[in-house]
């Protein structure tokens, strides 16, 4: 195929994906769907269910555990029969193509003459999907019955006709069923329209040319990995992390990577990570690939995104370890653990290709749930996460107040929240002193303080990096632990505050109207010496209140 059909049709292709995401940013019920962006969309094969075109608006992470969900679906079917053009899967199994209770998935066969042609996928973070506490980042459950509702592949759609039991079921597990319902919809206009799309251009072009361009980009993704590889020096390089506890334990959890290439080939071993541990930072083999794919996309940048950036990649991942768990163990936490995945690896690639790295970010969500009940007993569940700094880079300072490197999803504007939930964010502001310092210092972490204004609410907090802060690279140095304190009466609180016993995580904060809670935020780690970064650069900082003369 010649090149310039080939760029039109893989960015007609893209578009499909980018207008399913628009599609359901602008319909979504959900802030976390409809500000955050938690969500993606997403072609893929129609026998392995692999990855063929992501969007670019949604979350990465799921684009690549996605390819095993759609594979899911292709089993059930292989075993079960009975698929027709017009079905639609739902499900949220974190342990089949999933990550955790909260992210619903729902997948379409596309049919061109008799044939399944590809799969369309959506998937979305839904507000509240049951469990033990408001928005399910439950930070003590020991098994995922107490995370939500889980829901194995089943059919929302039979031929075109809705299934209207299964969405009774779904709306009668969730303590906020209008906003379940809305992002549902959402996402089945988003599919609906991804099969308008992608069947105007299956008309234009055919078949068989769109089969090409497809097997093309997949072949030069392939290629330009292996090419990266080759350029990179043989050998193993050995990094590990630690994430805080699991929740439940108050013990470090390790996350090891042993990193071999040979030639062409990457081989990435994850034999020495903690085993599966009691509380819900554990994930499933699926997750810990796809987080992999996100890391390795972010060092090679200009690999096309799709299956092939994995074909030369080989993983170890022991079936007792925390990285590839199966049910029941508790997995909603999973974003924090694949957050310290992205970061081990990119300390090991700081060893032979630094020019391509970033000091670690600040590694955690920081998910943060408030909940009640207004004056006319009607439920409400302030569920977000927050922002922190990004490490600095080769050619420059980490980005101030980002959003986690999983993700394009942009962080909840305060506005919004204060719109729709009885809070008042009294502080939202730069953390100083909080980036690591370096040639290029990382980036700052965030000051957030929220008052209640309503007469009760509980609070929970699911975050990391409250013990293990953020790692320099290229002798770049740390970003600023996590800190989280709420206003509480209890007798042992110290000028009516308290901290959480584990540090950053914690349930049952009981709150009354006026009291607050406040997070701080991890910078992220520097790039490069200290002693390198220029005179200006730090008389600049001083200025803008980015650093204190103490930490100079």
């Amino acid at each position: 195929m010649d090149p310039v059909t080939l760029a039109i049709l893989k960015g007609r292709l893209e578009q499909i994906a980018d207008e399913m995401d628009a599609t359901l940013f602008r319909s979504a019920f959900n802030p976390i769907i409809a500000e955050a962006h938690d969500a993606s969309h997403g072609i893929y094969d129609a026998i392995t269910g692999e990855t063929l075109v992501q969007g670019k608006s949604g979350l990465p992470i799921f684009v690549g555990v996605m390819a095993f969900a759609v594979k899911a679906v292709i089993d059930k079917v292989a075993r079960d029969g009975g698929l027709e053009d017009g079905d639609v899967y739902i499900f949220n199994d974190p342990y089949d193509g999933g990550t955790h209770l909260s992210d619903f998935r729902l997948v379409k066969p596309i049919y061109r003459n008799g044939e399944v042609f590809c799969y369309l996928a959506s998937v979305g973070h839904w507000h509240d999907v049951g469990g033990n506490v408001p928005g399910n980042y439950n930070p003590e459950a020991t098994e995922c019955f107490q995370e939500g509702m889980l829901i194995p592949p089943v059919k929302l759609f039979s031929a075109g006709i809705l299934n209207s039991d299964i969405v009774d079921i779904l709306s009668s597990n969730s303590r906020l069923p209008n906003s379940l319902y809305g992002d549902m919809n959402g996402q089945i206009n988003a599919l609906d329209l991804g099969k308008q799309r992608l069947n105007d251009l299956l008309d234009h072009y055919g078949e068989d040319n769109i089969k090409k361009a497809l097997s093309l980009l997949k072949m030069r993704a392939d290629r330009m990995m292996r090419d990266h590889l080759s350029a990179l020096p043989n050998g193993t390089i050995s990094v590990e992390d630690f994430l805080d506890n699991d929740g439940v334990n108050d013990v470090a959890l390790r996350l090891a990577v042993d990193m071999t290439i040979e030639d062409e080939r990457l081989i990435i071993d994850f034999s020495r990570s903690s085993p599966a541990c009691a509380g819900p930072v554990n994930i499933s083999r699926s997750t810990t690939i796809a987080a992999s794919y996100v890391a390795l996309k972010h060092i090679f940048t200009d690999v096309p995104a799709n299956a092939g950036v994995l074909q030369p990649v080989d993983f170890i991942i022991p079936e007792d370890s925390f990285l590839s768990v199966r049910a029941p163990k508790p997995v909603g936490g999973y974003t924090e653990t694949i957050l310290r995945l992205i970061d081990v690896l990119f300390q090991a690639f700081e060893h032979i290709a630094p020019e391509r790295v970033n000091g670690c970010a600040y590694g955690t969500i920081n998910a943060l749930s408030i909940a009640g009940h207004r004056k006319n007993g009607s439920r409400w569940v302030m569920f977000s996460f927050f922002g922190g700094g990004h490490g600095g880079h080769p050619e420059g300072d980490g980005l101030n107040h980002g959003n986690a490197p999983i993700s394009t999803a942009t962080i909840p504007p305060l506005e919004i929240l204060e719109a729709a939930y009885p809070v008042a964010f009294t502080q939202w502001a730069l953390r100083p002193d909080s980036g690591g310092a370096g040639k290029h210092r990382g980036g700052l972490g965030a000051i957030y303080e929220i008052e209640l204004l309503e007469k009760s609410a509980t609070a929970f907090l699911f975050g990391e990096r409250g013990k293990f802060p953020p790692p320099g690279v290229v002798n770049g140095g740390p970003g600023a632990v996590n800190k989280f304190y709420y206003d509480s009466d209890d007798d042992d609180a110290i000028n009516n505050k308290k901290s959480p016993p584990l540090v950053s995580k914690i349930t049952g904060i009981k709150l009354r109207k006026g009291q607050k809670v406040r997070l701080e935020t991890p910078g992220g780690g520097g790039y490069g010496k200290p002693a390198d970064r220029l005179q200006h650069l730090i008389d600049n900082d001083m200025a803008q209140g980015y650093i204190s003369k103490e930490s100079k």
